[in-house]
């Protein structure tokens, strides 16, 4: 009985994440198109933070509690089933135009930072200790690798032109509810999708 209802937690916490990253989308992207953002900056800040802000919660409370090896295979998980499955379900349902920044600058980056993760948290083979820790440090260096994708993102994507009539323009009220109302969801279903599957 107990696994049972543990599972149809889970479900629900799933729910939760999915509807609240929905909610979450369509709020941030209707704030970001009645302020004239270029597509590409939505795609590599608003909407990448936001579709990411369900892992965001999980691991979280997964470090918090913990987990480690939750947060870990999280991450890396979610970045083999984005690149693979995702990309070429799209690619294979329409084919997409790429641009020459995405290809010479974003995709590089992509994959140095992906190299730079592997040797932070590689301290048996770097030092020559004998385990492998993911420490303060660790942490400011990638957090500073987030800061500057940002402000490459700010500086050199601002000066595109806006084409986003496909996205649903709402009131500022309303999009700030939606915003609020995907961040609560995905927090409660963060936490439910956390503890249960751990403790079944």
């Amino acid at each position: 009985m107990e696994v049972f209802l543990n599972a149809l937690l889970i479900v629900a916490g799933f729910i939760l994440l999915i509807k609240g990253g929905d909610f979450l989308v369509e709020g941030a992207s209707s704030l970001a198109r009645r302020y004239q953002l270029p597509e590409m900056m939505i795609g590599l800040t608003i909407v990448a933070f936001v579709t990411s802000s369900p892992e965001l919660v999980v691991n979280l409370f997964s470090g918090v509690n913990g987990y480690d090896e939750v947060v870990f295979g999280s991450i890396i998980g979610s970045n083999i089933f984005n690149l693979f499955l995702i990309l070429g379900l799209a690619g294979l349902i329409h084919p997409m135009s790429v641009q020459f920044n995405t290809v010479w600058k974003e995709i590089p980056y992509n994959i140095m930072v992906t190299i730079v993760l592997f040797l932070l948290e590689n301290d048996e083979l770097i030092f020559g200790v004998n385990y492998n820790y993911a420490g303060n440090w660790d942490g400011l260096i990638l957090l500073s690798f987030f800061g500057f994708f940002i402000y490459y993102v700010i500086k050199y994507h601002k000066k595109e032109v806006v084409d986003l009539d496909e996205i649903k323009v709402h009131s500022n009220r309303k999009s700030i509810t939606m915003v609020a109302g995907g961040m609560l969801a995905l927090t409660f279903g963060g936490r439910l999708d956390i503890y249960n599957p751990v403790d079944t």
